[in-house]
């Protein structure tokens, strides 16, 4: 069985109405396991301290998937200080050992964010589409040899209601499971 490493980056994912909801839907599925990280590391990361412990987990994972609310066009500080720590351990201070093990990996990224898909683009409010705010993270993808898939993102995420919530949950395991199963429903972009 492949293993599919997800890894939470929300600030507070007790008091998340999607984001908890997307961790439900994947936690019943087969080969998958999940790390919320603002539990692990309530203090921030340390590559010296934490990274290791980090990298480890991405080598172990055949899949791997960044779950995280969008703030201000960008991802929540604990992410960014985790690639810090552990992808420049990875890929600038032991690459022949960890770095180069994770080439050809799928990378999914999982974004929650309260605007409405058409507020993504010219003329809308944000301006950009989504995919060009995801551009770092793909960018980085790139870098490290993972294979960029198509993200999954649930706009509007804090006005669903509980048949859209339960709806965009099981979009999300549907997405998990071809992921895992490297179906052609989820082509790399």
């Amino acid at each position: 069985m492949t293993k599919t490493s997800i890894l939470v980056f929300h600030p507070d994912l007790a008091r998340s109405k999607v984001n908890k909801a997307l961790v439900a839907a994947a936690a019943g599925l087969p080969g998958v396991e999940i790390a919320d990280m603002q539990a692990l590391y309530p203090n921030g990361i340390d590559s010296s301290r934490d990274g290791r412990r980090e990298a480890a987990r991405l080598l172990s994972a055949d899949r791997i998937v960044l779950q995280f609310p969008f703030q201000w066009y960008s991802t929540p500080a604990l992410l960014k200080a985790w690639q810090d720590a552990v992808l420049t351990r990875m890929f600038y201070m032991t690459y022949e050992h960890e770095g180069r093990a994770l080439r050809g990996k799928p990378l999914l990224i999982a974004v929650t964010t309260g605007s409405a898909p058409e507020s993504y683009g010219p003329g809308g409010q944000n301006m950009f589409t989504m995919d060009a705010l995801l551009a770092p993270l793909r960018a980085t993808s790139h870098r490290c040899g993972l294979r960029w898939t198509k993200p999954f993102v649930v706009y509007q995420a804090d006005k669903l209601e509980p048949p859209q919530l339960h709806a965009a949950a099981a979009d999300y395991a549907d997405t998990l499971r071809a992921v895992s199963s490297d179906s052609c429903l989820l082509k790399t972009v």
